[in-house]
């Protein structure tokens, strides 16, 4: 069975753009926009080189954003009038093959989760043979995983040495003030009346994960627009416990 894209719903949340991600490394943005086709005026736009050094390999921890720009650069190049498919690894462990090679006449592949497949060398194989693949047919492609090429438990030296010819951009944590930037824009982008009050409760109070605030500040979106209410700290407070 093979991996079907993302619904376009999802995968065009205006949450997840490009333009929307906090606090990304320098020219990180630039590059994958380029990389999506998403730059009419830039140069390299759609360029591929030879080596893999066009291609981007996004590395960081659990919820620094990793999947947040994967989905973006997917939207961007669909924006661009191209065609781009994203692929959480860990869905096609076993049968790898067959999910990439269904996707294989997309312009943009987003490849989610190395780490998922590593040590599966059916799998290690299929996304070499991907790649190579790829590269042939002037496919973009953009990994994202956990750790380094490196430091992946990885079978198969061929794929080790492909994924390290990639360019590589680092993701880190946000801190209280990135967090909280993220969480405003994402209020201001539905229309949410969140007081800055609520806000700095849910940065003490609760966990710090982004994606755990991100689920819980959607949780407050349904429950205000229900109630027709502001977030304040009360409103807050209450809507946690009916959730407990």
């Amino acid at each position: 069975m093979s991996i079907p894209q993302l619904p376009l719903t999802l995968r065009h949340s205006p949450d997840q753009r490009l333009e929307t991600f906090v606090n990304a490394p320098d020219g990180a943005i630039a590059q994958l926009r380029s990389l999506a086709g998403g730059s009419d005026d830039d140069e390299t736009a759609g360029y591929r080189d030879p080596l893999g050094a066009d291609w981007v390999y996004l590395v960081g921890p659990a919820g620094v954003g990793k999947t947040h720009l994967l989905l973006a650069a997917c939207a961007q190049a669909d924006i661009a009038g191209r065609r781009a498919a994203y692929v959480p690894l860990s869905a096609a462990v076993g049968r790898l093959r067959e999910a990439l090679q269904s996707l294989e006449t997309n312009d943009l592949l987003a490849l989610d989760g190395i780490e998922a497949i590593a040590g599966r060398r059916e799998d290690e194989v299929a996304l070499f043979d991907t790649y190579n693949r790829a590269r042939q047919a002037g496919i973009a492609v953009i990994y994202a995983a956990r750790e380094n090429p490196d430091e992946l438990k990885l079978t198969l030296p061929d794929l080790r040495s492909r994924l390290s010819q990639c360019t590589r951009i680092v993701l880190t944590p946000l801190d209280d003030d990135g967090r909280a930037q993220v969480l405003r824009q994402r209020a201001q982008r539905r229309g949410l009346a969140l007081e800055e009050a609520a806000l700095e409760w849910m940065l003490k109070r609760m966990d710090r994960d982004l994606g755990g605030l991100t689920q819980l500040l959607d949780k407050l979106d349904r429950a205000s627009l229900a109630a027709q209410r502001r977030i304040t700290v009360p409103f807050l407070k209450r809507t946690i416990d009916d959730e407990a």
